[in-house]
């Protein structure tokens, strides 16, 4: 099958799972049994509620249509990324994820903390499968199992308490220093400090918990190659170390780094929400727990959506990047 002809299949059966994801996603929160959005939960006692007002919500919110009339809506909005309005605001959807600075906060501590695991993760895995059985590789693969053993908001809470509570060096929480953008919107260059602060312990929480599953993954791919008759042909022609270990052996063992890697990207968007709860940091992962205590069905549905399609894509991708990778892989 040639590269084109595996795309078009590739792109068909996305087509298909981002709609059965569309269709899930009606069932769990639009087809439930019981009043359609609970909107009494939200706006108040619903006896309290004069019926003008009441009116005006059910119309906002397309219940007064019959169910089959809201499902082809429903379809047609999460196509557009039109997600309707919250309950908790009355806002539209999409506007809250970009225009309150919630999708560029996660972005910003998601992003980070991925970056740092997969880097630390894989170089440490490197370094350790050359020196299996030494104390260094007990020591790294005995912390990596405990970091990512520990529950994220144990270690929260143990950062929060060494150096918040005990060093006094970081601020509690939050994404900025309110009182300092009180007195005026700084330069660019002055609030790079400042969030960077509040960047520095929610960032270092995830980077904890994440960089032992790379870090794991790597030095049983890398252990496994190593043992290869071509690498024993590498060194044999006097490579060194670092072309062997780099060029021939990680090369080789990186496709079950692609997919974890993909995927840790993926979910780049659904937010970190134990973190971002225990920081207070505005991201999407905060939203989310608050929509889901809110009962805010609109908003945990288009963060759902939202879920779902990135890890769709960030696994077409990798599919992709495998036959770039690995010629020996046959597009069938």
């Amino acid at each position: 099958m040639s590269l084109r002809s595996f795309l078009l299949k590739r792109i068909a059966y996305t087509i298909v799972l981002i709609f059965f994801v569309i269709v899930l996603n009606w069932v769990i929160f639009e087809a439930m049994p019981g009043y359609a959005g609970q909107l009494y939960s939200v706006l108040g006692n619903r006896n309290k509620l004069g019926a003008e007002i009441l009116a005006k919500q059910i119309q906002l919110y397309g219940l007064d249509k019959s169910p089959l009339v809201q499902f082809v809506d429903y379809v047609k909005a999460l196509l557009t990324f039109n997600f309707g309005y919250s309950y908790a605001s009355n806002q539209p959807v999409a506007t809250e994820i970009i225009s309150s600075g919630r999708l560029l906060n996660t972005l910003l501590l998601l992003g980070t903390s991925t970056v740092l695991g997969i880097v630390i993760g894989i170089l440490l895995g490197i370094v350790v499968s050359k020196r299996r059985g030494s104390f260094l590789d007990n020591f790294w693969v005995t912390s990596s199992l405990t970091t990512f053993s520990l529950p994220v908001f144990f270690m929260g809470i143990m950062l929060i308490f060494i150096f918040v509570i005990v060093l006094n060096w970081f601020p509690i929480g939050g994404v900025a220093d309110t009182a300092f953008y009180n007195a005026g919107a700084p330069p660019f260059w002055a609030q790079i400090p400042d969030r960077l602060s509040h960047l520095f312990l929610p960032a270092l929480t995830l980077t904890l918990f994440s960089y032992g599953g790379f870090l794991l993954l790597t030095r049983a791919t890398m252990i496994e190659v190593l043992q290869e008759d071509y690498i024993t042909t590498a060194r044999a022609k006097g490579l060194s170390e670092r072309v062997v270990l780099m060029r021939h052996a990680f090369k080789n063992a990186s496709l079950p780094l692609v997919t974890a890697s993909a995927l840790a990207f993926g979910a780049i968007l659904s937010g970190a929400i134990i973190t971002e709860t225990i920081f207070s940091w505005n991201g999407l992962g905060f939203w989310l727990f608050n929509a889901v205590v809110f009962k805010d069905f609109p908003v945990m549905e288009a963060m759902f959506y939202i879920i779902a399609l990135c890890v769709i894509i960030a696994n077409f991708i990798s599919d992709i990047i495998y036959g770039i990778i690995d010629p020996r892989i046959k597009y069938e």
